[in-house]
């Protein structure tokens, strides 16, 4: 692994700067896209069993915090499906007090592969959503599509009672969360929300008696499997873990 790591080295520094730093077809991401790239993926799956990890840094004081505009070091190269210019999100499992029960992962960053031999490449940083280090997982790069509705928090249609969700986390593991930020449901494509798909959210004050009370609205932005990510827009309190969420129809 060190004769391949130090081979891979040699073969980076022979790239032109320009090319490992400016690579075509770079997107320009607007803030809210940014924003919905670092938040969470929609699943509370824990890491793949044989995901791509961070081994270290093309640094020559060895460090295991990484941050924007670092070269990483990646455990698997073209043998294990890796390409030059291949994107990937950069994530760490996030688990439930200190046991190993997963809450989903979160979103770090996001990196290009700069070079690239059988069983290792070198990656640069792109973007950095948090601290970066040594272990997180890789998952294929997927930019982000934000709904037209996100950005705005108009309410249409009359909440859906016969059916309702709950919050379940907010990003980086929050359980209390405003307007702006991004939170998963325990709705998944079972239940077919679809991106744009509006909800209001309601909680049980806990006394006999009174209805659900109104807390905010949001917006599904992405689905999957058992989860959907959305994106608060607007609260009158501050939404907690827990609360219902009840889709507008």
């Amino acid at each position: 692994m060190r004769r391949s790591c130090l081979m891979l080295a040699a073969l980076f520094i022979t790239c032109s700067a320009a090319s490992a730093f400016a690579q075509p077809g770079d997107v320009f991401l607007s803030p809210l896209e940014i924003a919905t790239a670092c938040a969470p993926p929609p699943s509370l799956d824990d890491a793949p069993p044989h995901a791509l990890r961070i081994i270290g840094s093309q640094d020559p004081t060895p460090r295991s915090l990484f941050g924007d505009r670092d070269l990483l070091v990646i455990n698997g190269g073209t043998s294990a499906g890796v390409q030059l210019g291949q994107q990937f999100f950069i994530r760490r499992t996030m688990t439930f007090g200190g046991n190993s029960v997963s809450r989903g992962a979160k979103t770090l960053g996001w990196m290009r592969v700069v070079a690239v031999n059988e069983s290792t490449a070198i990656a640069l940083i792109d973007h950095v959503c948090g601290g970066i280090v040594t272990g997180d997982y890789l998952a294929p790069f997927v930019m982000p599509q934000v709904p037209a509705a996100a950005e705005s928090n108009e309410t249409a249609g009359q909440p859906d009672f016969n059916a309702l969700g709950h919050i379940v986390v907010g990003n980086e593991d929050r359980q209390t969360v405003a307007g702006g930020d991004f939170v998963l449901i325990d709705w998944g494509r079972a239940q077919a929300p679809a991106a744009g798909a509006r909800f209001a959210i309601f909680r049980d004050v806990g006394v006999n008696g009174l209805p659900l009370a109104s807390v905010g609205e949001g917006v599904v932005i992405s689905v999957g499997s058992n989860m959907a990510l959305t994106r608060v827009t607007h609260t009158r309190d501050a939404a907690i873990s827990g609360d219902f969420v009840a889709f507008l129809r």
